[in-house]
């Protein structure tokens, strides 16, 4: 089970054969009940896409607004992320451990794709996947260009 966003519920109901002034009535009684609560879902998914997937800010942030939830919300709870260049260090460090047998090209193109498919800017991608494949023990002479 997961926390859902109002606009989640919302679509759920409306989906479930519910009268719109009947999911409003809800909506509105489970808000004053606590049950709903987009700050707190925006906090507990940065909180597990952050610390469970490694996504970037770029990939949570995609996420959120996927959910409906506000933008100002989204912003609040992403200033609480832990470093988004730790994140992608992190990430590429484990990635990089099985890519040994592969050509340092390769395994460059595969691991910076990995970092960008997880929401992280090409840059930062970039950078964690030359530091994480040379601290892999992998040969300092990456390609200069992004794949």
């Amino acid at each position: 089970m997961r926390w859902r966003s109002r606009e989640e519920l919302r679509t759920r109901l409306a989906k479930a054969g519910f009268e719109p002034e009947e999911v409003e009535r809800s909506l509105e009684e489970l808000e004053r009940a606590g049950l709903i609560d987009d700050q707190r879902f925006a906090k507990e998914m940065v909180r597990s896409q952050a610390n469970g997937r490694l996504a970037g800010d770029r990939a949570i942030r995609s996420a959120l607004r996927r959910t409906g939830v506000a933008p100002e919300d989204v912003e609040t709870a992403l200033a609480d992320a832990p470093d988004e260049a730790g994140r992608a260090r992190n990430l590429a460090e484990r990635r990089a451990r099985s890519m040994g047998a592969l050509a340092p090209e390769a395994a460059y193109r595969r691991l910076f794709g990995q970092l960008l498919r997880r929401g992280y800017p090409p840059g930062l991608a970039r950078d964690a996947a030359r530091e994480a494949l040379a601290a892999a023990g992998g040969p300092a002479d990456l390609p200069e260009s992004d794949p």
